[in-house]
């Protein structure tokens, strides 16, 4: 009797469930919406990037070229001179007493050599009168020989004398900063021994570095394809910056490359010449150097972001005409104020995912919003390889146009 509103009541139930499902389920979902742009196209220019340091063009141990007690100093440590300015006084009264005897001989053997002359003329005449013999004749032009070699001797001894004077004084061989001073006043120095100071010129001045082998290589290609111009052509310009600053002001050329690589490091070493007119730049001194590295070429360039990882190869997303979303594989190249260079892959017609990559897929279908490629401006450390990295460390960065 109570079976009946029992079943009703549970087929009442049964029947409100599958409509509470139907429900809450959700609507199908719209088209994901990406921001698409196709690749810009801008001219680059690759450069390498190096690190080394300055070294003086010319670096001199200043020694006497005479012994003798020191009397004077001339410059001040650390100082600026110039070429042929006195930086030592040796004691000179016992060079000049000896060069006074020198002079003395001289004049000595000029007398005896005017002599010889005289006798020897009077003798030729006597020998025409027959009043001297033949051998009296050689007698006296062998004394005319003897006297004139030994005024030779005597100016040669004279000279010597000289130089010793003039050695006294120690003068810098080249313009430049010179060290301090290695002895007081009053102390004894041995010739060509005792070091007084050190000079270093500076204007101009060397930067040095070491390049990979692979750079080494692509520069040798570069030059066999044509790629680059001689050295007479273009001098290899280079760009170089400090520490402390943000770009590269310096400018310079390439003037050396060594012969072989060495066996350690299997690298070699570079040198570049830098104008220094205000003597800022120091033997020492790090700097980050760039050595162009290509002409300037057309390039396709997009946001680094948007070059993605698939295992071992590089994709970007670019979505067709018909919505979908396509993957291609990529070449990337450097990196240059947040974008990437394209080497090979991809179109410049070709319409390239650069936001909400997340969001699709390879075969989804997809809502493309116009974007736009713009390259950032570079962060003041930017290209910076470490913070204080080894002097042989190297990378390729690329510019873009101006």
């Amino acid at each position: 009797m109570h079976i009946r509103p029992v079943r009703a009541a549970l087929l009442i139930l049964l029947g409100l469930v599958p409509a509470a499902c139907a429900k809450k389920a959700p609507p199908p979902a719209g088209l994901a919406t990406v921001t698409v742009s196709q690749p810009l196209q801008k001219d680059v220019t690759d450069w390498d990037d190096f690190l080394g340091r300055f070294e003086a063009v010319d670096q001199v141990d200043i020694r006497p070229r005479v012994s003798g007690y020191l009397t004077q100093i001339g410059f001040r440590d650390g100082e600026i001179v110039k070429k042929g300015q006195t930086l030592f006084v040796i004691d000179p009264r016992p060079y000049q007493a000896t060069l006074d005897q020198a002079q003395a001989q001289t004049e000595r053997a000029q007398a005896s050599l005017t002599n010889a002359r005289t006798l020897l003329e009077r003798g030729k005449t006597l020998l025409g009168a027959r009043a001297i013999s033949q051998e009296e004749l050689d007698n006296r032009q062998a004394a005319e020989r003897q006297a004139t070699a030994d005024l030779a001797a005597a100016q040669a001894n004279e000279r010597n004398a000289a130089l010793n004077v003039g050695f006294t004084r120690v003068t810098a061989p080249l313009s430049g900063r010179v060290s301090d001073r290695r002895v007081a006043v009053g102390n004894l120095v041995s010739a060509d021994s005792t070091v007084l100071t050190t000079l270093v010129s500076l204007d101009p001045i060397r930067f040095t570095f070491d390049g990979s082998e692979a750079l080494y290589l692509k520069y040798q290609r570069d030059n066999r394809a044509g790629a680059r111009k001689s050295s007479r052509e273009t001098d290899n310009p280079v760009l170089i910056r400090l520490q402390d600053e943000t770009d590269y002001r310096w400018k310079g050329r390439m003037d050396f490359v060594d012969n072989a690589l060495s066996s350690g490091t299997g690298t070699i070493r570079g040198r570049a010449v830098v104008d220094n007119p205000g003597n800022f730049l120091t033997p020492g001194m790090f700097g980050h150097l760039r050595l162009l590295g290509s002409a300037p070429y057309r390039a396709l360039l997009v946001p680094d972001k948007a070059v993605q990882t698939d295992q071992t190869i590089q994709v970007v997303y670019v979505l067709g005409a018909d919505g979908v979303v396509h993957q291609r594989q990529v070449d990337p190249g450097p990196a240059v104020g947040g974008l990437r260079v394209i080497k090979s892959g991809l179109k410049p017609t070709d319409v390239v995912v650069i936001d909400g990559l997340t969001r699709v897929k390879p075969g989804d279908k997809a809502k493309g919003v116009q974007g736009e490629i713009k390259p950032r401006p570079p962060a003041p450390a930017e290209n910076d390889l470490a913070a204080r990295p080894t002097p042989s460390a190297s990378a390729t960065v690329t510019e873009l146009a101006r």
